[in-house]
């Protein structure tokens, strides 16, 4: 009977032991922040598969180790969850990295000359776009096609403002569109004229349609090519996810990459809120790659354009407030009709007019079609009116916000809408404060896809011309731990997968990155100066500093 007993107790130590998975790979000697509350401070981290399998100290963690185990040291480096990029426009990003780059020209010269020499690179009939360009860099005119015409004579350009609601087209370009100085006025947009009614070549929100609509569509290796060249910008800058604003075009040639098994970044992917019931090419995809289900719309357009809409005039313009790119009514209608089919609605409102009218609608939808789990998005929230603020916890509204913006816009914000205004102007510390959901993304290619720029931004609040040493309205700074969770935790919220990453946790995604400093503890402006050393997607390690 004894060594039966004994028999059997080894028995079970066996069976115990044998049924312990070991890790595929272990990571130790990191300073881990996982995003978890109930987590205590780890230092290393097992995957199994694309997943993770145990959080702890280095002692745990080994325990899990066997003869095929790979270790990696991380030599103290500092590891946070997978960057999510909340708002992207993905092909867009992809093209620009392979088209003309204009975001720091800084005077009407250099924007010429590097038009110029890319324009020499491509054959007659290429269409010269995306472009991105600041014309505060250089003062506030707005470039003219006349600056342009001769370099691009048979090569059409339309290249975006790089708030993307205002384009400038050349002759070229407006020829093919039909426009000239007997095109009349446009509803919710506008072609800039000269004295004599003759177009500039600037065009703005709808107006930019009526060339936008002429480019030919890019073809699958096309797609495919500028879907790789912003995969692997964005994993360069720690992004492991991303929520793309306009899918169009995207899911077929992301969907054959996944199929070839060459996806390696994961999108949530949006049709247009106006007609969300049109196929698109677009599948109900909801798994770890790809993912769909939202929907996008517009109100208004951007501060640096005039066309955000405001509920008083702009203080540089006193006849001008701004405009809804779409009437309320329409909204309303659209987003009600998406509500009742289950999709999840977010919608683009900057001016303190459009955020108030789209909380409106968002109230009657809710009310129009019952309690839910809905998670209502707006994009960019720039300028909230202080009333508004508790509105957002109040219908569980999320404000998607992009705080590279705040250090961009801040240079040039308070003379467009005055001393007053900016008070709640990317007003992040004011919706914490008022228990709103925040995540964050980049809008790239308007911004740079850096989370550690936004986070940077979100922080310090110093404008990118550094004349705010001390943060561009600094009651607005938030902590690096709140602007953390509103790129990893929250951000997974907001696409309804809080359960499949997000935060670093056993049996959820293994995406996370390894920085070169512990932003938690550094001078905080220095936080932009952090490098990214590796970036993890599903365990596999797709960016490697050294190797790049």
């Amino acid at each position: 009977m004894k060594y039966l007993q004994l028999f059997l107790i080894l028995l079970a130590t066996w069976s115990c032991q044998k049924s312990v998975q070991k890790a595929d790979k272990i990571i130790t000697n990191a300073i881990i922040w996982t995003g978890n509350a109930q987590q205590p401070p780890a230092q290393a981290i097992a995957l199994a598969g694309d997943s993770i399998l145990a959080i702890g100290t280095n002692e745990e963690i080994e325990k899990l180790k066997d003869t095929a185990t790979e270790l990696i040291d991380a030599e103290g480096n500092f590891i946070t969850p997978g960057f999510i990029d909340t708002h992207v426009h993905l092909m867009m990003g992809g093209n620009a990295l392979l088209s003309v780059e204009l975001r720091d020209a800084n005077t009407p010269e250099e924007f010429t000359k590097r038009i110029a020499s890319y324009a020499n690179t491509l054959n007659d009939g290429q269409w010269i776009l995306e472009g991105n360009w600041d014309h505060t860099l250089w003062g506030s005119e707005l470039p003219n096609k006349e600056w342009i015409d001769k370099y691009t004579e048979d090569k059409p350009v339309a290249l975006y403002r790089l708030d993307g609601h205002m384009i400038l087209a050349n002759s070229a370009a407006l020829k093919i569109a039909g426009i000239d100085r007997n095109t009349g006025k446009i509803e919710s947009g506008e072609i800039v004229r000269n004295a004599d009614g003759t177009p500039t070549g600037i065009l703005k929100g709808n107006a930019m349609y009526l060339v936008l609509n002429k480019i030919p569509a890019l073809n699958q290796r096309e797609k495919k090519n500028a879907l790789r060249a912003a995969t692997n910008y964005l994993l360069s800058k720690g992004v492991t996810s991303v929520h793309d604003m306009d899918s169009l075009g995207t899911y077929t040639a992301a969907k054959e990459l996944k199929d070839s098994g060459e996806l390696a970044i994961r999108i949530y992917m949006a049709k247009p809120l106006n007609r969300w019931n049109q196929e698109f090419g677009m599948g109900n995809s909801d798994n770890k790659w790809l993912k769909t289900g939202i929907v996008k719309g517009f109100v208004d357009g951007s501060l640096g354009s005039h066309t955000a809409a405001f509920k008083e005039p702009y203080t540089d313009m006193p006849d001008d407030s701004g405009f809804f790119i779409n009437d309320e009514k329409n909204i309303s209608l659209w987003s009600s009709n998406a509500d009742k089919e289950n999709l999840q609605i977010t919608i683009h409102a900057i001016g303190d007019k459009a955020i108030h009218s789209l909380l409106n609608t968002y109230e009657q939808v809710i009310k129009e079609n019952g309690t839910k789990d809905r998670r209502l998005r707006i994009e960019h929230v720039q300028h909230i009116a202080t009333e508004d603020i508790g509105r957002f916890a109040k219908l569980n509204v999320i404000a998607s916000m992009q705080p590279h913006h705040a250090i961009d816009d801040g240079r040039w914000a308070e003379e467009l809408i005055g001393p007053e205004r900016i008070k709640t102007t990317y007003a992040f510390k004011s919706l914490l404060d008022a228990n709103a959901k925040l995540v964050f993304g980049s809008d790239w290619p308007v911004a740079p896809a850096s989370p550690l720029d936004g986070i940077y931004a979100a922080v310090t609040r110093r404008t990118l011309d550094d004349k705010n040493p001390n943060g561009w309205v600094p009651e607005q700074k938030i902590t690096v731990e709140q602007a953390l969770k509103a790129y990893t935790a929250t951000a997974a919220y907001a696409s309804f997968e809080e359960k499949r990453k997000g935060t670093l946790e056993p049996g959820k995604l293994a995406d996370f990155v390894i920085l070169s400093e512990d932003i938690t503890k550094i001078d905080l402006v220095n936080i932009r100066e952090v490098k990214v050393l590796q970036t993890y997607v599903g365990g596999e390690k797709l960016f490697d500093n050294q190797k790049n």
